[in-house]
């Protein structure tokens, strides 16, 4: 099934938009790692107060959101390969991973399933993307599929899902077609299909849920 496009904005619509939601995005990329911080402690923390009580490494991984949304905005010029996915993992996962900015080169789990990602080769993933991103569909399904690819494919040693939400947003601004920012009332519902979808290969119910919720732009 391809989704059509919700919303069909102009580059500086699309860009207002994804200025004034980053924030939410960086919350939603907390949420999806279960982070253990409120909305109102993110913008504080974004606003570059300290806020007392919040360990140091959600902060780190608040930053790192911070920088890699502050990288997307400012190179929405740079076309989508390899290379351009694993600087958005380079900014995310800094510091927080074994290695960032690489593709890993052993094993990983998925906490919640037995699902066992296999080493990602590089040859084989640079295709994947150039593949999704050239099929002759919306903006929406190519974001969708990027986001489900990302975080089951687990190319890097950590901060797939956020990663991959960085490139479904990249997509979709990139169109004028919206963001893609999974609310924290969705966030259980969404884990829940995002489980069953590591667990089976089959994504259709965990997109459909995103498009029908997480889709966001202006009218």
């Amino acid at each position: 099934m391809s989704y059509p496009d919700k919303y069909h904005m102009t580059p500086k619509e699309a860009v207002f938009l994804a200025k004034k939601k980053w924030d939410e995005n960086v919350y939603c990329g907390m949420k999806m790692e279960s982070r253990n911080v409120t909305f109102p402690q993110t913008r504080t923390i974004l606003d570059g107060v300290n806020v007392p009580g919040v360990q140091l490494d959600d902060i780190q991984a608040i930053l790192n959101m911070r920088d890699a949304w502050r990288y997307l905005l400012r190179s929405m010029d740079t076309p989508v390969t390899l290379e351009y996915l694993c600087k958005l993992n380079e900014y995310v996962a800094r510091n927080e991973a074994l290695e960032w900015g690489t593709l890993r080169t052993g094993r990983v789990g998925i906490s919640g399933t037995d699902y066992i990602p296999p080493v990602p080769d590089a040859q084989a993933v640079e295709k994947a993307l150039s593949d999704l991103l050239s099929d002759k569909t919306t903006a929406t399904e190519k974001a969708l599929q990027a986001f489900v690819w990302g975080a089951r494919g687990q190319f890097f040693w950590d901060g797939n899902k956020r990663t991959s939400l960085l490139l479904a947003n990249r997509i979709l601004i990139g169109a004028g077609a919206g963001m893609l920012t999974i609310r924290e009332k969705d966030m259980e519902a969404f884990n829940t299909l995002l489980v069953e979808y590591y667990n089976t290969g089959e994504a259709a119910a965990l997109k459909a849920y995103l498009y029908s919720n997480a889709i966001h732009g202006i009218e």
